[in-house]
This record gives structure tokens, sequence and C-alpha cells, in this order.
């Protein structure tokens, strides 16, 4: 049963919490699509806090939580109609999380008169993003720290 999840904007003090459910979300939910490197490569244990906490000031995105407080993901649209980031932690996977967030960033895209969005989707992300309305606009092989990932720009014309 799928529960009605509250999406509330970015607070400072959140970024810890969001850095959890991001290494969270890559090492729980893509490990059937990446190897064991290509995950450490993602998303490392180590991690720089100050430019993860700056990233997050930056893109302000929306937090799905539960009624208790528990953060159950995030996701972000920049301005471009791009979603920078958008990750679901393992517990509350197949939950109506994502859709819940997508929906949000759908509203905003037309509060801001986008025409277009896109976004870079790993292979365990995309049946989602397909089934939310995106097509694979380019199959990608992109370098971390020496390793090679797999992902698709994928986009979603809203006109």
């Amino acid at each position: 049963m799928t529960q009605a999840w509250q999406i509330r904007p970015f607070c400072v003090g959140d970024e810890a919490a969001l850095r959890k459910v991001f290494h969270a979300s890559v090492h729980g939910l893509a490990h059937p699509f990446y190897t064991p490197a290509q995950l450490q490569a993602w998303a490392p244990a180590d991690y720089d806090i100050q430019a993860w906490s700056e990233r997050m000031r930056t893109n302000r995105p929306w937090v799905a939580e539960t009624a208790d407080g528990a953060i159950a993901g995030f996701a972000d649209l920049q301005s471009d109609g791009t979603i920078d980031m958008f990750f679901v932690a393992p517990a509350f996977a197949r939950q109506g999380v994502a859709r819940a967030l997508m929906d949000r960033l759908h509203a905003q895209a037309s509060q801001q008169g986008l025409l277009h969005l896109k976004a870079y989707v790993s292979l365990a992300a995309e049946p989602f993003f397909t089934a939310q309305g995106f097509v694979v606009e380019e199959r990608q092989a992109v370098e971390r720290a020496g390793i090679v990932l797999h992902n698709a720009r994928m986009g979603k014309s809203l006109s």
C-alpha cells in the first residue's frame, strides 16, 4: 500500500540526510545494473561534504518524507529543464515516492513555462523514466574516478 508523501522544499540542514539517501539508492537499487567498482565510483563512501552541501543548496531539491519526517527521496529541476538528481531510498522504493517527486517536478516545470525536460538517467532508473513518458535521446558512457558508467540522456516534451 502506498502512502501520501509530503513533498517539501529543501531546507538547509538536509544535506547529510540527502547524501545518505543518494548513497543508499545508488548502492541498494542500481547494483543489478552496475559493478561494485562502478557503484563505488558513482557514490563513494568518502565524499567532500562542502561540495555536496553546496550542490544541494544550489540545486534546491524537493524532498519526499514520511509523516514522521523520514526522508524517502529527493529530486530537483533546474531552470533549463534538467533533472539533475533523482533518488529514492531503497526502504521506500516502489511505494510511490518517485511518482510523487516526478509529479512535483512536472508542476514546477509547468509553473516555469518549460516545454521540455531532460535527465541523465542510470540504467536502473530508465524503466521508471520511460513509464513517465521520457524517451532515450542518446546512450552515453561517462567516466567517474577513472571508471566508465553507462547511462542515457532522456527527454520529454511538455508541449
